[in-house]
């Protein structure tokens, strides 16, 4: 990935892991910009209750299949934000993206909202981009609010007092098992991860994770993580928790110019949970990030509220979709609040802070 790219906080070497070992039934077709293609159930951002009333359905399994379709995404599942070449206008970017597919559906997935993370160069360039998609026929959607936090505090003690009193009491408890865990942090390229039985056991305690999770769209392979976890040039850390000698938890984090990105954890249950290892893990990322003088800790977008309650603040990310077919481009432009599931979460948390 040679040319310069707005919206990219991670490093292009991990762009780059995606395209070569992409997840689970994922088929990368370019890469500048990246695009891949995936089948795609229709109802995975379906607002979380009526999409559970819809599984309850008598026969649910069967007929739900009729809602996946093959759709071709602009972006990745490993960036935060669709990379987009900074140097084409945006009209020509597009043209690219449409000439590229004859799928139903096309979808430009995770477009900055705000220049909190990506900048005014870029928020300007995406802003542009979701008007030439909503001239091109595309719908715009709300996605998922992306968690972060400003490292703009001296000390844990500091950030912590932001929090009201009782917010406080519960997350000191939480943190007492601190004491009782060991944290080892293990840079790409180590030897380490030349031993397929420990990577091996990585991705067993990432599909633990992925398993109990609510939405269930990108499986990484191990595949993946063998690759990046033995490339030193990416940037990555992997923070090991273990409690009693017993491998309980990772993190796997990126470091690029001030940013301190979150990306992929592991966990073995119930110990990781006994362990309030969420919430442990998340102030080690900030002390880390403290320690080193990044300036951000970007968190991703899963778990909002639990992220809310940990101190994170928010930036939207939108999606741009385009359906081949006009009558469902019409059912979607009239039904696609219920497809937005943090527009609602979201507003409530601006609103708490305005």
């Amino acid at each position: 990935m040679d040319m310069q790219l707005h919206n990219l906080l991670e490093p292009p070497r991990l762009i780059r892991h995606f395209s070569l070992t992409p997840p689970e039934g994922f088929v990368c077709i370019g890469i500048d910009p990246p695009l891949f293609r995936a089948r795609f159930d229709l109802l995975t951002t379906l607002e979380p209750r009526i999409r559970k009333r819809i599984d309850a359905l008598p026969f649910a399994r069967f007929w739900r299949r009729l809602f996946e379709v093959t759709a071709t995404f602009a972006g990745t599942t490993v960036s935060e934000y669709v990379p987009l070449p900074a140097g084409q206008p945006p009209s020509s970017v597009l043209s690219l993206l449409l000439a590229g597919t004859d799928d139903p559906f096309l979808i430009v997935k995770d477009l900055p909202v705000e220049a909190v993370l990506v900048g005014t160069a870029a928020i300007g360039h995406a802003q542009r981009f979701a008007e030439a998609c909503v001239a091109a026929g595309f719908t715009l959607m709300e996605g998922q609010a992306l968690a972060y936090v400003p490292i703009d505090f001296g000390s844990i003690d500091e950030f912590l007092s932001r929090f009201s009193h009782s917010r406080r009491k519960t997350l000191r408890r939480k943190l007492r098992s601190r004491k009782q865990i060991e944290v080892e942090a293990i840079r790409a390229g180590d030897a380490r991860f030349d031993s397929d039985d420990f990577i091996g056991e990585i991705h067993r305690l990432y599909r633990n994770v992925y398993e109990q999770s609510d939405v269930h769209f990108d499986f990484l392979t191990e595949d993946f993580f063998r690759s990046l976890l033995r490339d030193a040039s990416c940037g990555g850390t992997l923070f090991c928790y273990r409690a009693s000698g017993r491998f309980i938890g990772w993190n796997l984090c990126f470091a690029i110019e001030d940013r301190l990105i979150d990306k992929y954890v592991g966990f073995e249950y119930p110990a990781a949970r006994d362990h309030d290892l969420y919430a442990v893990s998340w102030f080690h990322n900030l002390e880390y990030a403290l320690e080193h003088g990044y300036g951000v800790y970007i968190a991703g977008w899963t778990d909002p509220e639990v992220k809310r309650q940990l101190g994170a603040r928010f930036t939207p990310t939108m999606h741009a979709v385009r359906i081949r077919n006009p009558f469902l481009r019409l059912v979607l432009k009239c039904s696609k609040r219920w497809f937005e599931p943090d527009r609602r979460w979201y507003a409530d948390v601006a609103n708490s802070h305005s």
